[in-house]
């Protein structure tokens, strides 16, 4: 499913089946399938399938990259139909052990706050921005989410803005303040007959739009291609006719940043980077019924491994690693220009 398809026209059943037998053709990147799958399986209504298909991937015998993310997502779709107990028993459990990721602090906040628990919501934001972000410095792009859901359920309670406050609003960026965005009184504009009144709720609600389009978006990006020293001598010694796209490793990777940074230039949105492995592109040769030597496989093994979830997001934070594995910071290496 392309990530510009308009719901109304998505059948999620069919889709979540989809991703399931992908998932059993390609078990190493079952965690991320899977969990489209589940997405699925909960837009579609049937819960008990999407909580089916986190116990799976709980349960299995892999290692999963985000344990703590599947738990969030799955006590969230466990108290959307009456499993209110084991899905507290779950929060707690993630609250306590007290992951790195914003992501799984993110779904459990929100949930007790889609339930009208403020207090416990506003607790559980707050203790992941107290362990996630650091005072003086700017926080990831992935921590945004906590520091805005943290600004809307003060709002809620009618609490005064604090320093953490003050943060979000300096890293919030569409045109409608997050004071607009917040405000609990929003609500009574959408039953005025007051013709301003509604334009501007529908302004409101468009830049909300903007970003939650934005938010479900970045899991699909426009893909390039990147190998590591290692696999990239593999794949040129076994077909000498891809040393004419591969003059050297250094060039190889210049031309990946280049060509994201033309990207973002013209415009285009959700970039990301793939990295291959000589087996994988070979199986994927296979399947094609073609040579791997055959250069315009390239960017279409691309596409087929960010479809499998295994697009890293581009440009990295500047203090974050570099995407080449150099082991220096984004800024002190491919971001340096």
């Amino acid at each position: 499913m392309r990530p510009d398809t308009p719901a109304e026209n998505v059948d999620h059943t069919a889709e979540a089946a989809r991703l399931e037998r992908t998932a059993d053709l390609y078990p190493e990147d079952a965690e991320a399938l899977l969990l489209r799958a589940a997405a699925h399986r909960e837009l579609s209504g049937d819960r008990p399938a999407a909580t089916a298909l986190y116990d799976r991937l709980l349960a299995s015998d892999a290692a999963l990259d985000q344990p703590f993310l599947v738990r969030a997502l799955k006590a969230s779709n466990l108290w959307e139909y009456g499993h209110e107990a084991e899905a507290r028993a779950i929060i707690t459990g993630i609250r306590s052990a007290a992951p790195r990721d914003p992501a799984p602090w993110v779904i459990v906040a929100e949930a007790l706050e889609s339930h009208d628990e403020l207090e416990q919501a506003h607790e559980t934001f707050t203790q992941a921005v107290h362990l996630l972000l650091r005072d003086g410095t700017a926080p990831p792009r992935p921590a945004h989410p906590l520091l805005f859901g943290r600004h809307r359920v003060r709002r809620m309670l009618g609490a005064a803005h604090d320093e953490w406050d003050a943060l979000a609003d300096t890293v919030h960026s569409l045109p409608i303040t997050l004071d607009e965005l917040h405000d609990p009184k929003r609500v009574w504009s959408l039953g005025s007959e007051n013709p301003a009144e509604l334009e501007a709720e529908i302004v409101r609600l468009r830049a909300e739009l903007g970003a939650f389009r934005e938010a479900l978006s970045r899991p699909f990006p426009v893909a390039v291609l990147h190998w590591s020293a290692a696999e990239l001598a593999e794949l040129t010694e076994a077909y000498p006719d891809l040393a004419r796209e591969y003059p050297s490793y250094d060039a190889h990777l210049a031309t990946i940043e280049a060509a994201l940074r033309e990207l973002a230039s013209s415009g285009t949105a959700n970039l990301g980077i793939v990295t291959g492995t000589v087996p994988s592109y070979e199986a994927f040769a296979a399947s094609e019924l073609s040579s791997p030597a055959d250069a315009t496989l390239l960017p279409q093994y691309a596409t087929t491994l960010a479809a499998r979830g295994r697009a890293v997001a581009w440009p990295p934070e500047r203090s974050a690693a570099c995407w080449c594995g150099s082991g220096r910071t984004y800024g002190d290496c491919h971001g340096a220009g």
